[in-house]
This record gives structure tokens, sequence and C-alpha cells, in this order.
């Protein structure tokens, strides 16, 4: 996975420049105002900062539908260009109004690399490091900063500083961004397939997850442009070692067999023909119903939905069960039942041919020899079934026959459930799946999201018609998109609440009332280095907190990152608001305003900093994932425009300490709402995610039963 990775990491240069600019404009500007007497105009000192926010927001308006047409590769080369222009227009800005152009081109980039990035990493990425690509955004951003303010710094203690030059010098890095984006980075795979360019994407997944079969992923992209909404459903099945008395018991019965790299080593998916003691502790139930914990709170169903597949862990080997799990784990991987192992090289089940044709030797699917025959995954312009169905978090695409009766197929996203019984509840699953297994076999359960698939009759793979059509607007009403719209919005408009902006524009003017400017200015420098120096001491600490969050993304989990991080926050801004009504010494104050102010910071951008932006790339499906990204993002833009604009006026009639009380609340809503309405989406494939959300928000429907087949 090296290459995914320094991919990744590539593509978030645009992020260290976004880091740069915001420092280099805030030290900057001391000497603009002197040079241009701004002093006395204050309207158009906030002009020249606000300037790119305002043209950001008009390019949010129109990125994602771009990208979603002409690919977004194209628009991370554009945000390249636009900030080595504004950097070179800069150098020589000889008026306040050269001075707007150059924020406006700063602003085009700025939007493009913040709402493009996380879509781009997002869709790039495995699903189980996923999030930790995503962060290292965030840490890129901060790592800008912080080279940035050494830059301003330094600059500050030179008898004549160049404001020309600490802006100016942007263009230097955005060269090397261009060359990333024009000649290493590839486009998306997935936008690749949502074009029909299929051997493209091929192409650009081999070289991604540096192996040869990239089939079963290949797949799961194209499943990914036709949701299974209201079709889908949640099926369950009891997995067992395919034993000779098994198979030779079960041939007229349907199941799924799974293959493995090593002959001899298979296992079989039964389906469950009843709700027994298996459904009891299925993903619906996982937290008891649906209907005690989502319909009938104010927790979204979809919440319980998602928490089931991450709350228990796999039991630790030995008992009963230890040579099933080893058994298991020899074909699927070390880490689950359904782990995510590079030894799965067989396809776990293919359907070929009339169902009436099948033949006691395949059972209806594919043999492991004739699956292992397969040279390449495209032929033209179709697509075979996977012979690797490892699509990453331990999740399998399988198929199955569709019930239809027209020889379809049933796309089958298989995730090993956790909660795996003990031997004592063998009998029960011997009845709730109504096969008649020795009682010395070993079995655990599985769960299914089944839909119809997009495959044809004869194993090939037609482009769906929405490759065709384009963005369809229309795919903004259904249900799940809509759900996944108000968890991404509600996150944009909740993380400028917490009052991040706030803090970056004011946190200075904190710390040199709680005398922390006075301290360092005994240093021997000015109170404006010295203020420059705070800044650096601050940014720097945000880079570990930034790399625990990185370590933590996919092992933790973003909602329980925010969780954790939004009460961090709340007590922060409370320290704040307290201190000023308590008498304490210049030297205390000041410890406890500096520690608080980088506690806040470091805090925000381990969780609510990073967090809503990668979840935003994750819940939308792929045919309007770049509308909906714009709309989140734009989001984001209007409501730091109205932070940033009202904050002056909120502080002039609340003061600091009422100002940081709305921030408090602003937490405390935000914390509300990640525990209600945001689902936990770590280690989960993009297209699983989305079937998730559709099923979820189907109307009308019986969260505790919602699409469970038995």
């Amino acid at each position: 996975m090296i290459q995914v990775v320094i991919v990744a990491v590539a593509a978030t240069v645009g992020n260290l420049l976004i880091g740069w600019d915001s420092s280099t404009i805030a030290g900057g500007m001391t000497y603009i105002k002197q040079e241009f007497n701004l002093e006395s105009n204050p309207t158009l000192e906030g002009l020249i900062v606000s300037m790119s926010f305002i043209s950001g927001t008009i390019m949010t308006i129109f990125a994602g539908t771009v990208s979603d047409l002409l690919g977004r590769r194209p628009m991370l080369i554009l945000s390249s260009i636009m900030f080595f222009l504004s950097g070179l227009v800069i150098l020589w800005a000889p008026s306040v109004t050269v001075i707007l152009f150059s924020r406006i081109l700063d602003g085009v980039a700025i939007s493009l690399a913040v709402t493009l990035t996380p879509l781009y990493i997002s869709e790039v990425a495995p699903a189980d490091i996923r999030g930790q690509l995503n962060t290292v955004t965030q840490f890129s951003c901060s790592a800008g900063m912080f080279l940035a303010y050494i830059l301003v710094f330094l600059m500050s203690l030179l008898s004549s500083p160049s404001w020309r030059t600490m802006l100016g010098v942007i263009c230097i890095p955005s060269v090397g961004y261009f060359l990333l984006a024009m000649f290493f980075l590839p486009e998306s795979p997935r936008w690749l397939v949502s074009k029909g360019r299929i051997p493209e994407a091929e192409k650009v997944l081999r070289r991604l997850r540096g192996v040869e079969d990239v089939s079963g992923e290949l797949a799961l992209l194209a499943e990914g442009l036709s949701p299974g909404g209201e079709a889908t459903s949640l099926e369950e099945y009891i997995v067992a070692p395919a034993s000779e008395v098994l198979v030779n018991q079960e041939a007229g019965k349907d199941y799924i067999k799974l293959y493995g790299p090593n002959e001899g080593v298979s296992l079989v998916a039964h389906p469950v023909s009843g709700q027994g003691s298996l459904i009891s502790r299925s993903m619906l139930s996982q937290q008891g119903s649906f209907v005690s914990q989502g319909a009938g709170s104010l927790k979204d169903p979809i919440v319980n939905l998602f928490g089931s597949l991450h709350e228990n862990t796999l039991p630790e080997g030995g008992g009963s069960r230890s040579m099933l799990i080893h058994n298991a784990n020899s074909i699927f991987g070390d880490s689950s039942p359904f782990g995510t192992g590079d030894n799965l090289h067989a396809p776990l089940m293919s359907f070929q041919g009339d169902a009436g044709e099948r033949s006691k030797d395949n059972l209806g699917f594919r043999s492991t020899s004739s699956l292992r025959s397969h040279s390449s995954f495209v032929h033209g312009n179709a697509v075979e079934t996977p012979r690797n169905t490892n699509i990453g978090g331990g999740w399998q695409l399988v198929y199955k026959p569709a019930d239809d009766g027209k020889g379809g197929l049933q796309r089958v996203y298989l995730h090993a459930d956790p909660a795996a019984p003990s031997q004592d509840q063998h009998v029960s699953f011997v009845s709730a799946s109504g096969y008649d297994m020795p009682v010395d076999v070993e079995t655990y359960q599985a769960a299914a999201l089944v839909s119809q698939s997009v495959l044809g009759t004869h194993d090939m793979l037609s482009v769906p018609e929405v490759v065709k059509k384009g963005p369809n607007w229309k795919s903004l009403l259904e249900p799940g998109v809509k759900r996944a719209l108000i968890v991404g919005i509600g996150l944009q408009i909740l993380q400028q609440a917490a009052g991040i902006n706030g803090f970056l524009y004011y946190a200075p003017q904190i710390l040199e009332q709680a005398g922390v400017g006075a301290l360092l200015s005994n240093l021997g420098i000015t109170s404006t280095s010295a203020s420059l120096l705070v800044n650096v001491i601050t940014t720097f600490c945000m880079l570990p907190c930034i790399g625990v969050s990185i370590k933590l993304m996919d092992i933790a989990g973003r909602r329980s990152i925010m969780l954790y991080t939004i009460p961090v926050l709340i007590v922060c801004l409370v320290i704040l608001v307290v201190r000023e009504s308590i008498q304490m010494g210049s030297v205390l104050n000041a410890a406890i305003a500096a520690v608080s102010v980088v506690v806040y910071e470091s805090c925000f951008c381990m969780g609510f900093g990073v967090i809503p932006n990668i979840i935003c790339a994750e819940i939308f499906p792929t045919s309007v994932r770049g509308i909906c990204i714009s709309m989140t993002s734009l989001t984001y833009w209007v409501c730091t425009l109205i932070v940033t604009s009202t904050f002056p006026y909120l502080l002039q009639i609340l003061g600091l300490s009422g100002v940081f009380g709305l921030f408090v609340a602003g937490c405390i809503i935000s914390w509300i709402f990640v525990y209600l309405k945001v689902p936990e989406t770590k280690g989960m494939p993009l297209e699983v995610i989305i079937e998730f959300f559709a099923i979820g928000a189907k109307p009308g429907t019986d969260p505790a039963t919602i699409g469970v087949k038995g």
C-alpha cells in the first residue's frame, strides 16, 4: 500500500499551502497596514483578509459539479496554478487593488484544495486506512502554518521586513504541487468507472494497490454507481467448513461457497431461515431493538445500524472455535474471518450460466480452477465477475442468483459478525439455519447487504445508465442522500459554531491581554515578534496531537474521536470565561490562558477540525458525490463568513467572555448532534456506507425489521 500512501501525501501539498497562506497573511497584515495606512480604514483591511473567503465561497458552488464532469485531478492541477499566480501577483503588488486581485486567486486555489483533496483521497484510499490518509490533510495544513510562522517570525527580526516576500514565496512550493498533480497523481478510479473508463480504472487500481488482481474492488466501484436503495435487504448467514458430508447433504440447498488460495480449505455461507437466537445477535439488534433505541428515542437508527459493526471484537483464539477461526484466517487473512490479508486471490462465489444447469461438481458456481484461469477482469466494454472479492475492512463482495427467475444476479456485501456465539449455542444455530450440521462442526455468523447487481446473466458488467447521464440532481431527493446531507451540512455548521475562527483571529488578542506577549518580550524581541513566536509554539503543539489523531482515526473511529475531544473544547472555553472573573497573578494568568488556547486548538485539529471533511467525503453516492461535497463545502464557507463578520459586533456587545459563552453552547450542541446523528464509518468501503444510508432511511419502515430476510 506504499504507493497509495505516497499519492495521498502528495495530494495534501495543497493543504500545506492553505496553512502557509493563512499564516503569512496573518503575519503580513501588520506591515501591509503600515505601508498603505490602513489603520484608519478597517473596512479595507478586513476586505483584504476576507476576499479569499468571498472568492472561495463562489468557487465552491461550482467545484464539486465541475469535478464530477471533468475529474478530480484536473481541479487539483487548477488549484496549484491559482496558488502560483496569486503568489506571483502579490510579489510586485503596487497597490491595495492588486493585493485584492491576488487574494481572489488565492481564494479559488484554497476552495479547490479544501473541497477536493478529502474527496480525492477518499476515492483512492482503501477502506482500512482511508481515515488515516484523510487526516494527513490536517497535518499538512498545520505543518504549513508552522513553517510559515517560522518564516514570518524570522523575517520580523529584520530591520525592514518585506510582506511581499512573506506572501509571494508561496509560488515556490506551488510549482512542486503543480508537478505532482500533473505528472504523479492518478485520476480517481471511482470517477473513471463512473465515466465508463474501466480499463483505465483497473490500471490505476493496480498501481495503487500493488497487486495485479483488483477485480473485486473494480466490481465494487461499478456496483457503487447503482445503490440498492429500497431494494436492499439485510440478510444473515451461517458460515461453516465445506466438508464433504455437508456438501453432499446440501447439494440442493441455496448457499454460497467460499474459496481460498489453499486447496482443500473452504467455507460455506448458509442463509438463515428464521429469527431465532441468531437474529437476536444480528446487526439490527446489537444494541437492542431499533424500536427502543432508534424510533423510540432521538438517536437516529442509522447510528445504531452502523455502530453494530464496530462495537464488538472477535473472540480470542482458543476453545471450541479455535480451529474454525484458524481455517477462516488462513483463507481471508489474520485480522478477522473476513480479514484484509493479501492472500485472498480466489473469489468466494461466482454464478455462471442458467440455474437449471447446475452440476454436482460446482453446485451452480464457477469452480476454483475455472476462477483462476481468467487472465483479466476487463474484456472490451464488459467486465466479468471478480476473482478477488476482498473489498477492504473485512468486507467481501460476492454474488448469488437473483430470486426473480430471470437469471440475473444479486450482489452480496458479506461481513463477519464479531459477536460470534459460543459452543453452547450451536443447537440454536442449527435450528436457525435449517441445516442438519454435525454436532462437532464449528460455525460463526455473518451479516450481508443484498441488492440487485448490475451484472448481467453471463457474468458481464454492463455500465449502468448513470454513466451516460452524468450527475443526476434528482438523486439528491433520495432518502439516503437526504439523510447524508443532514449529517454533512450539520457537521459543517456546528464546526464553525464551536468557535475555531474566533480563536484563530483573536487568540493573539487573548494572549496579549493575559500578558503572554509581555513575558516573551523580556527575551529582547518586539511585541510583534513575541506574538508571532506564540503562534509558532501553538502550531508546533498541534502537530503531535494530529499525529495521534492519524493513528486513532481508523482504530477508535471518527465518531468516538469527536465525542471525546469536544468536551475538552468545552472545558478550555469555560476556563477562559471563568479566568476573567478570578483574581490571580500575572504569570499564572498568562500560563492558564496560553495552555487553554493551545489545548483548544490542538484538540480541535485532532477531531472537529478534520473529521467533518472526512465524513462528508465518505457518505455520498459516486454519481452525486461532487455535488454534495460542493453543498457541504459551501455551508462551511458561508458559516465562516458569518462567524468572522459578526464576531467583532458580538465582541462589542457581549465582550470576550460572552462570545466564548456562545461557543460553549455551540460545542454542547455539536456533541449532542454527533451523538444522535453521526454514524461511525471507519473501515467500511464507500459503497457499503452508501447502502447503509439508503437502507436506514427507508420511509415508513419499522427500524427493528428493516429489510431483514430469513
